[in-house]
Protein backbone atom coordinates (compact mmCIF):
# COMPACT_ATOMS: atom_id res chain seq x y z
CA UNK A 1 0.00 0.00 0.00
CA UNK A 2 1.28 3.75 -0.77
CA UNK A 3 1.50 5.69 1.90
CA UNK A 4 3.31 9.07 2.28
CA UNK A 5 5.28 10.64 4.42
CA UNK A 6 2.51 13.20 5.99
CA UNK A 7 0.62 9.87 6.33
CA UNK A 8 3.13 8.82 9.28
CA UNK A 9 3.44 12.08 10.51
CA UNK A 10 -0.30 12.39 11.15
CA UNK A 11 -0.70 9.00 12.46
CA UNK A 12 2.12 9.46 15.18
CA UNK A 13 1.09 13.25 15.80
CA UNK A 14 -2.74 11.13 16.72
CA UNK A 15 -0.53 9.04 18.96
CA UNK A 16 1.18 10.99 20.57
CA UNK A 17 -2.00 13.62 21.17
CA UNK A 18 -3.60 10.31 22.56
CA UNK A 19 -0.33 9.27 24.73
CA UNK A 20 0.40 12.57 26.16
CA UNK A 21 -3.42 13.22 27.85
CA UNK A 22 -2.53 11.49 30.83
CA UNK A 23 -0.83 15.05 31.59
CA UNK A 24 -4.75 16.31 31.81
CA UNK A 25 -5.14 13.63 34.67
CA UNK A 26 -1.75 14.71 36.07
CA UNK A 27 -3.68 18.36 36.08
CA UNK A 28 -5.52 16.96 39.30
CA UNK A 29 -2.33 18.02 41.78
CA UNK A 30 -3.35 21.77 40.75
CA UNK A 31 -7.35 21.42 41.49
CA UNK A 32 -8.63 22.98 45.06
CA UNK A 33 -11.79 20.59 44.79
CA UNK A 34 -12.10 16.71 45.05
CA UNK A 35 -13.17 15.46 41.64
CA UNK A 36 -16.21 14.07 40.51
CA UNK A 37 -16.67 10.32 40.43
CA UNK A 38 -19.42 10.60 38.24
CA UNK A 39 -17.81 12.51 35.62
CA UNK A 40 -15.13 9.92 35.62
CA UNK A 41 -17.29 7.04 35.47
CA UNK A 42 -19.12 8.51 32.56
CA UNK A 43 -15.77 9.33 30.60
CA UNK A 44 -14.68 5.78 30.97
CA UNK A 45 -18.14 4.30 30.03
CA UNK A 46 -18.01 6.51 26.95
CA UNK A 47 -14.38 5.80 26.14
CA UNK A 48 -15.67 1.77 26.09
CA UNK A 49 -18.73 2.32 24.00
CA UNK A 50 -16.40 4.14 21.07
CA UNK A 51 -13.68 1.35 21.24
CA UNK A 52 -16.26 -1.52 21.18
CA UNK A 53 -18.03 -0.16 18.45
CA UNK A 54 -15.19 0.58 16.50
CA UNK A 55 -13.87 -2.71 17.42
CA UNK A 56 -16.55 -4.81 16.32
CA UNK A 57 -18.28 -2.72 13.41
CA UNK A 58 -15.35 -1.33 11.64
CA UNK A 59 -12.03 -2.91 12.82
CA UNK A 60 -12.86 -6.56 13.08
CA UNK A 61 -15.56 -6.49 10.35
CA UNK A 62 -12.81 -4.91 7.75
CA UNK A 63 -10.56 -7.54 8.52
CA UNK A 64 -12.96 -10.09 7.75
CA UNK A 65 -13.40 -8.52 4.26
CA UNK A 66 -9.93 -7.68 3.21
CA UNK A 67 -8.19 -10.98 4.54
CA UNK A 68 -11.41 -12.73 2.59
CA UNK A 69 -10.84 -10.81 -0.30
CA UNK A 70 -7.11 -11.65 -0.66
CA UNK A 71 -7.23 -15.35 0.87
CA UNK A 72 -10.75 -16.67 0.61
CA UNK A 73 -12.54 -18.72 2.78
CA UNK A 74 -9.09 -18.68 4.94
CA UNK A 75 -9.00 -15.30 5.36
CA UNK A 76 -11.66 -15.22 8.39
CA UNK A 77 -9.76 -17.88 9.97
CA UNK A 78 -6.86 -15.81 9.36
CA UNK A 79 -9.08 -12.92 11.54
CA UNK A 80 -10.47 -15.22 14.02
CA UNK A 81 -7.06 -15.72 15.36
CA UNK A 82 -5.63 -12.40 14.44
CA UNK A 83 -8.50 -10.77 16.97
CA UNK A 84 -8.41 -13.43 19.86
CA UNK A 85 -4.21 -12.91 19.83
CA UNK A 86 -4.42 -9.56 20.25
CA UNK A 87 -6.57 -10.63 23.55
CA UNK A 88 -3.82 -12.71 24.29
CA UNK A 89 -1.42 -10.64 24.30
CA UNK A 90 -3.42 -8.40 26.16
CA UNK A 91 -4.09 -10.83 28.83
CA UNK A 92 0.11 -11.97 28.83
CA UNK A 93 0.46 -8.08 30.00
CA UNK A 94 -1.74 -8.21 32.65
CA UNK A 95 -0.40 -11.93 33.65
CA UNK A 96 3.25 -10.70 34.06
CA UNK A 97 2.29 -7.72 36.20
CA UNK A 98 1.11 -8.51 39.78
CA UNK A 99 -2.55 -7.47 40.79
CA UNK A 100 -1.31 -4.46 43.56
CA UNK A 101 0.91 -3.39 40.82
CA UNK A 102 -1.32 -3.01 38.38
CA UNK A 103 -2.50 0.32 37.12
CA UNK A 104 -5.50 -1.30 35.69
CA UNK A 105 -6.49 -2.95 38.76
CA UNK A 106 -8.42 -0.09 40.25
CA UNK A 107 -9.21 -0.43 43.74
CA UNK A 108 -12.51 2.38 44.21
CA UNK A 109 -13.98 5.98 44.09
CA UNK A 110 -11.50 7.38 46.71
CA UNK A 111 -8.55 6.13 45.08
CA UNK A 112 -9.31 8.30 41.94
CA UNK A 113 -11.28 10.87 43.60
CA UNK A 114 -8.63 11.47 46.80
CA UNK A 115 -8.34 14.95 47.65
CA UNK A 116 -4.35 15.41 47.23
CA UNK A 117 -4.77 18.94 49.11
CA UNK A 118 -5.69 17.09 52.10
CA UNK A 119 -1.80 16.80 52.97
CA UNK A 120 -1.28 20.23 52.52
CA UNK A 121 -0.98 22.11 56.41
CA UNK A 122 2.03 23.89 57.99
CA UNK A 123 4.25 21.98 59.85
CA UNK A 124 5.31 23.77 63.29
CA UNK A 125 9.28 23.05 64.11
CA UNK A 126 8.36 21.49 67.26
CA UNK A 127 5.85 19.09 65.53
CA UNK A 128 7.42 15.74 65.41
CA UNK A 129 6.39 13.25 62.07
CA UNK A 130 5.88 10.08 63.50
CA UNK A 131 7.48 7.06 61.62
CA UNK A 132 3.30 5.88 60.28
CA UNK A 133 3.48 8.84 58.63
CA UNK A 134 6.68 8.72 56.71
CA UNK A 135 6.61 5.01 56.07
CA UNK A 136 2.60 6.22 54.33
CA UNK A 137 4.45 8.75 52.54
CA UNK A 138 6.83 6.61 51.22
CA UNK A 139 4.45 4.09 50.13
CA UNK A 140 2.03 6.60 48.47
CA UNK A 141 4.95 7.57 46.19
CA UNK A 142 6.16 3.84 45.16
CA UNK A 143 2.24 3.51 44.23
CA UNK A 144 2.68 6.20 42.08
CA UNK A 145 5.96 5.88 40.66
CA UNK A 146 5.01 1.68 39.98
CA UNK A 147 1.09 3.46 38.20
CA UNK A 148 4.06 5.13 35.68
CA UNK A 149 5.95 2.24 34.88
CA UNK A 150 2.33 -0.18 34.46
CA UNK A 151 1.38 2.50 32.26
CA UNK A 152 3.98 2.46 29.81
CA UNK A 153 3.95 -1.13 29.36
CA UNK A 154 0.16 -0.81 28.68
CA UNK A 155 0.54 2.05 26.25
CA UNK A 156 2.34 0.29 24.38
CA UNK A 157 0.02 -1.71 22.39
CA UNK A 158 -2.54 1.32 22.46
CA UNK A 159 0.15 3.25 20.78
CA UNK A 160 -0.01 0.65 18.04
CA UNK A 161 -3.48 0.63 17.60
CA UNK A 162 -4.16 4.07 16.85
CA UNK A 163 -0.72 4.78 14.73
CA UNK A 164 -1.94 1.88 12.79
CA UNK A 165 -5.74 3.07 12.65
CA UNK A 166 -4.42 6.09 11.59
CA UNK A 167 -2.95 5.29 8.99
CA UNK A 168 -5.47 2.87 7.35
CA UNK A 169 -8.28 5.31 7.67
CA UNK A 170 -7.72 8.88 8.91
CA UNK A 171 -11.23 9.33 10.49
CA UNK A 172 -11.11 6.30 11.93
CA UNK A 173 -7.49 7.09 13.68
CA UNK A 174 -8.96 10.36 14.71
CA UNK A 175 -11.87 8.48 16.84
CA UNK A 176 -9.26 6.03 18.23
CA UNK A 177 -7.12 8.24 19.43
CA UNK A 178 -9.60 9.92 21.25
CA UNK A 179 -11.00 7.57 22.48
CA UNK A 180 -7.44 6.10 24.08
CA UNK A 181 -7.59 9.84 25.01
CA UNK A 182 -10.12 9.97 27.45
CA UNK A 183 -9.18 6.60 29.11
CA UNK A 184 -5.46 7.58 29.41
CA UNK A 185 -7.09 10.83 31.62
CA UNK A 186 -7.62 8.49 35.22
CA UNK A 187 -4.27 6.97 34.39
CA UNK A 188 -2.58 10.13 34.86
CA UNK A 189 -4.50 10.67 37.93
CA UNK A 190 -3.71 7.29 38.94
CA UNK A 191 -0.11 8.52 38.60
CA UNK A 192 0.03 12.00 39.70
CA UNK A 193 -2.23 12.06 42.97
CA UNK A 194 -0.16 9.55 45.19
CA UNK A 195 3.01 10.77 43.99
CA UNK A 196 2.02 14.20 44.78
CA UNK A 197 0.71 13.02 48.20
CA UNK A 198 3.76 11.19 48.72
CA UNK A 199 6.35 13.84 48.08
CA UNK A 200 4.35 17.26 48.28
CA UNK A 201 5.59 17.91 44.88
CA UNK A 202 3.21 19.46 42.32
CA UNK A 203 5.25 20.15 39.30
CA UNK A 204 7.34 16.68 39.73
CA UNK A 205 3.96 14.49 40.12
CA UNK A 206 2.57 15.97 36.99
CA UNK A 207 4.86 15.94 34.61
CA UNK A 208 5.52 12.03 35.56
CA UNK A 209 1.97 11.45 34.85
CA UNK A 210 2.44 13.92 31.24
CA UNK A 211 5.28 11.73 30.49
CA UNK A 212 4.36 8.40 30.86
CA UNK A 213 2.01 8.73 27.94
CA UNK A 214 4.84 8.74 25.94
CA UNK A 215 4.44 5.12 25.76
CA UNK A 216 1.88 5.50 23.22
CA UNK A 217 4.07 7.03 20.11
CA UNK A 218 6.74 4.81 21.25
CA UNK A 219 4.77 1.83 20.37
CA UNK A 220 3.92 3.87 17.49
CA UNK A 221 7.68 4.09 16.41
CA UNK A 222 7.97 0.53 17.51
CA UNK A 223 5.16 -0.80 14.82
CA UNK A 224 6.42 1.88 12.15
CA UNK A 225 9.93 0.26 12.50
CA UNK A 226 8.84 -3.01 13.06
CA UNK A 227 6.08 -3.67 10.36
CA UNK A 228 6.88 -0.72 7.55
CA UNK A 229 9.01 -2.96 5.72
CA UNK A 230 6.46 -5.95 5.40
CA UNK A 231 3.46 -3.67 5.24
CA UNK A 232 0.68 -4.73 2.86
CA UNK A 233 -3.24 -5.02 2.52
CA UNK A 234 -2.99 -8.33 4.01
CA UNK A 235 -0.89 -8.01 7.45
CA UNK A 236 -2.90 -4.76 7.78
CA UNK A 237 -6.03 -6.88 8.07
CA UNK A 238 -4.30 -8.96 10.11
CA UNK A 239 -2.86 -6.09 12.67
CA UNK A 240 -6.77 -4.62 12.73
CA UNK A 241 -8.34 -7.62 13.69
CA UNK A 242 -5.37 -7.72 16.59
CA UNK A 243 -5.72 -4.31 17.38
CA UNK A 244 -9.59 -4.99 17.98
CA UNK A 245 -8.48 -7.65 20.15
CA UNK A 246 -6.47 -5.34 22.36
CA UNK A 247 -9.03 -2.69 22.73
CA UNK A 248 -12.08 -4.98 23.52
CA UNK A 249 -9.77 -6.86 26.43
CA UNK A 250 -8.97 -3.23 27.55
CA UNK A 251 -12.70 -2.09 27.55
CA UNK A 252 -14.12 -4.99 28.78
CA UNK A 253 -10.96 -5.74 31.72
CA UNK A 254 -10.30 -2.32 32.86
CA UNK A 255 -12.70 0.66 31.67
CA UNK A 256 -15.72 -0.73 32.25
CA UNK A 257 -14.84 -2.12 35.79
CA UNK A 258 -13.04 0.62 36.61
CA UNK A 259 -15.96 3.04 35.96
CA UNK A 260 -18.66 1.00 37.35
CA UNK A 261 -15.79 1.40 40.18
CA UNK A 262 -16.44 5.00 40.07
CA UNK A 263 -20.09 5.86 40.00
CA UNK A 264 -23.42 4.08 39.71
CA UNK A 265 -24.29 1.10 36.97
CA UNK A 266 -26.82 3.75 35.35
CA UNK A 267 -24.39 6.39 34.75
CA UNK A 268 -21.92 3.99 32.89
CA UNK A 269 -24.23 2.53 30.71
CA UNK A 270 -25.42 6.14 29.56
CA UNK A 271 -21.77 6.88 29.00
CA UNK A 272 -21.52 3.41 26.91
CA UNK A 273 -24.27 4.08 24.71
CA UNK A 274 -23.75 7.73 23.99
CA UNK A 275 -20.06 6.83 23.01
CA UNK A 276 -21.67 3.67 20.62
CA UNK A 277 -24.03 6.11 19.16
CA UNK A 278 -21.45 9.04 18.65
CA UNK A 279 -19.26 6.34 16.63
CA UNK A 280 -22.36 5.47 14.59
CA UNK A 281 -22.98 8.61 14.43
CA UNK A 282 -19.67 9.90 13.08
CA UNK A 283 -19.09 6.63 10.38
CA UNK A 284 -22.42 7.66 8.91
CA UNK A 285 -21.03 11.21 8.32
CA UNK A 286 -18.06 10.45 7.14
Amino acid sequence: MDLSFADYIRAFALTTFAGLSTGIGGLVVFRKKPLNQHIISFSLGLSAGVMLYISFVEMLSGSFDTLGEIHGSRGEIYAVLAFFGGILFSMLIDFFIPEEQNLHEMRGVDEVTYDPHIEEAEICEDCIIDREEIQRKSELTRVGRVSAVAIIIHNLPEGLASFVAALADPALGISIAVAIAIHNIPEGIAVAVPLYAGTGDKKRSFLTALFSGLAEPIGALLGFLVFRPFLSESLLGIIFAAVAGIMVFISLDELLPSAEKQGEHHIVITGLVIGMAIMALSLLIL
